[in-house]
């Protein structure tokens, strides 16, 4: 499948993304004209817009939008802020979204955007200025309806109700479902924050259980303590495994016998940082990832497990928290060492399937307790790991190809149904 693509390729998320699809469909059967739709995002929008800084100097900031399908319902997809956004970025995003949305059964399709900047330069006023007028200049692509924005990297709850209150300013109205991921005071949802790393905590509980491997005292190193990865450690030590090492860009941290996380936590909150926690040792990240466990979940960036570093992964199983942080030439050396993958389409689902009960409160004007969102996300959530599952059992094919042709059918299906409008 993927053994063709150079570095260059293998690191590249779209191309990563299109090597899966394209096996999967392969798999499918699907026919040509499906192929074609599905391969490539409906809509590009790419956006250059002026800012006026702090110090009066104007700067030109580039933006973008792209929507894979909408087959399903509205597009779905985060806005993140980085120096290194980029289109294939986004188009690879994009289709995951597609088809984690499927995965899951949720109606809406995949869309992402973000902005080429340096967040950690900017102030708080910049920050307003540009998420403002970049909302302005993609407006009439995005709305409850049509396209809804979440938080992603370097973007958080503030981040969205800034573009929730500019569409709302130019539609004359409070439109809070325009966006997902907000403060609870304007439509936020109870249980969202929290959902990506539930998720991640109940597809590992479930395979587990197919594993037929004790939860307690199961040994767990996650890469990346932000939003998802330290709610996951949270969660998963609650339920009684160990997190034995957290790696972190700046550094790691490793303790055989247990990381508290919930201290951590509270330590970088305090320290803006994990270095210098008592309770571990310092280690280094990048050993960390290849470091004996029984769960690795890499929580961070795309591209964390490759061709360079997979064949000295020595975890029992790979949940991905992270989007796209194994490439499909590290899938094959993984499958060979018969790892088992859940897969990120899968894996860090909770996080929009959250986002979609987001959407559904504002849109009825009425909101749910955080037992009832937990509720109905472990449910679907392990309702999905079974489907996918069950998906690779019947087709004989690893987990992440079965979770992309459980997608493609669903939204192929969905495609087929509507039919065509020429």
């Amino acid at each position: 499948m993927a053994s063709t693509l150079t570095l260059e390729q293998e690191i590249n998320p779209w191309e990563a993304q299109a090597a899966r699809f394209d096996f999967a469909a392969r798999k499918l059967n699907l026919d040509e004209g499906l192929w074609r739709v599905l391969r490539h995002p409906s809509r590009e929008i790419i956006v250059h817009f002026p800012v006026q800084m702090d110090d009066g100097r104007i700067e030109v900031f580039t933006g973008f939008r792209v929507q894979h399908s909408q087959a399903r319902g509205p597009g779905k997809g985060g806005i993140r802020y980085a120096p290194d956004v980029s289109l294939d970025e986004m188009r690879a995003l994009a289709s995951w979204m597609t088809w984690k949305c499927a995965v899951v059964n949720i109606p809406f399709g995949g869309a992402k955007g973000g902005v080429i900047c340096d967040p950690k330069k900017m102030s708080a006023g910049e920050l307003e200025r540009m998420t403002r007028r970049y909302t302005a200049e993609i407006i009439d692509f995005i709305g409850p309806e049509k396209d809804v924005p979440a938080p992603d990297v370097n973007t958080n709850e503030q981040t969205m109700a800034w573009i929730m209150d500019t569409y709302s300013m130019h539609m004359r109205q409070a439109v809070t479902s325009v966006v997902t991921g907000k403060p609870l005071t304007i439509g936020g949802s109870r249980g969202r924050r929290e959902a990506t790393g539930r998720g991640i905590s109940v597809v590992c509980d479930e395979a587990l259980k197919h594993l037929n491997i004790q939860r307690d005292g199961c040994k767990v190193i996650i890469q990346g303590f932000g939003n998802v990865g330290s709610n996951a450690a949270r969660l998963m030590q609650e339920k009684g495994y160990k997190v034995i090492g957290i790696a972190e860009y700046e550094g790691g941290l490793y303790n055989p016998e247990g990381i508290d996380a919930c201290s951590l936590l509270e330590y970088r909150q305090r320290n803006g940082t994990v270095l210098g926690f008592r309770g571990a040792e310092a280690a280094d990240p990048v050993e960390l990832m290849t470091t004996e466990c029984d769960i690795l979940i890499p929580a961070a960036t795309e591209n964390v497990i490759t061709s360079r570093n997979a064949d000295r992964i020595k975890a029992r199983i790979v949940c991905e928290g992270a989007n796209g942080p194994t490439t499909a030439v590290a899938d094959e050396i993984l499958a060979d060492k018969r790892i088992f993958i859940i897969p990120d389409i899968l894996a860090n689902a909770g996080g929009v399937t959250a986002s979609y009960f987001e959407w559904v409160q504002d849109r009825q004007g009425y909101f749910w307790k955080e037992a009832l969102v937990n509720d109905q996300l472990d449910s679907i959530l392990a309702e999905s790991f079974d489907d996918v599952v069950r998906y690779s059992e019947a087709h004989a094919v690893n987990n992440r190809i079965a979770a992309y042709m459980l997608a493609i059918d669903r939204v192929a299906f969905t495609i087929r149904q509507r039919g065509f409008y020429a």
